[in-house]
């Protein structure tokens, strides 16, 4: 099971535990990464694993790529997300048209990439 932690740190920072491991949420950007970057940063992450997990399947070597996530709130109620853009830099690495196309149906495996396509239920529950 996969669970973290946010703790209240005041004035709009969080700190967020997982495992053993820590880092600071910040809503204003200046002590952290805020919650929307977060989420951004999440499915960039897992897409990354998962490119990573195809040339080392395939055998190629990894070149050093970069995963780029953005996107804008809508204007319209509710606030979120309507599009994401990713973009993947293989900085050089030169793949054939096969190659390209089975990288994307695989990383497009990845289990962030999954979650929000499927647009989860979520539960709150106030204790």
């Amino acid at each position: 099971m996969y669970q973290v932690t946010v703790t209240d740190q005041d004035n709009y920072c969080f700190k967020v535990k997982s495992k053993d491991y820590a880092f600071d949420v910040d809503m204003r950007g200046q002590k952290g990464i805020s919650p929307p970057d977060t989420l951004l940063a999440s499915l960039g992450t897992c897409l990354g694993v998962y490119i990573r997990k195809y040339f080392e399947g395939a055998k190629i070597p990894v070149p050093g790529f970069e995963v780029i996530v953005s996107a804008d709130f809508s204007e319209e109620k509710p606030a979120c997300f309507r599009s994401v853009d990713v973009s993947v830099d293989l900085k050089g690495a030169k793949l054939d048209q096969r190659r390209i196309d089975a990288m994307l149906s695989f990383i497009k495996n990845c289990p962030v990439h999954n979650t929000l396509k499927q647009n989860p239920k979520i539960d709150i529950t106030i204790k």
